[in-house]
């Protein structure tokens, strides 16, 4: 009896695990452009909560494609209608970029937005990629 008790304990335990492990999974994103801008071979997922409660978790490549423009690219994300967070690249190269964005006052981020841009100096908009919605499911 005692070991049929623990055996389903077991069970119990691999089958909400395998649950947890699908939620938490990469997803791969579509890439994000606009002129002199991108961000590619980009992928997010949502951290559990034990994580940055529950952050939203951004990695790809951010490309400053307009080499003769002399303008820098960022990424921009954002969580909960927060403002804001912005990565840098560099100018006439390619960085790897692989950050946490976080709501520090709930357990859990629940949505984000996302978006490329190109910074054209102080007397130029910026050129920004759509905003692009995520949540979490």
């Amino acid at each position: 009896m005692r070991k049929l008790a623990v055996a389903a304990v077991t069970a119990g335990l691999f089958v909400g695990g395998m649950g947890v492990a699908a939620a938490d999974s990469w997803h791969d994103l579509a890439p994000f452009k606009t002129t002199g801008a991108l961000f590619a071979e980009g992928m997010y997922k949502w951290e559990p909560a034990e994580v940055q409660q529950g952050a939203f978790h951004i990695k790809g490549e951010l490309r400053d494609i307009g080499h003769g423009d002399n303008h820098n690219v960022y990424l921009l994300v954002k969580v909960h209608g927060y403002g804001w967070n912005r990565f840098n690249g560099v100018q006439k190269k390619s960085v790897w970029i692989d950050k946490l964005v976080h709501d520090g006052a709930s357990r859990y981020t629940n949505t984000a937005e996302v978006r490329v841009c190109q910074n054209r100096g102080s007397l130029h908009p910026d050129n920004c990629s759509p905003t692009r919605s995520f949540k979490r499911k």
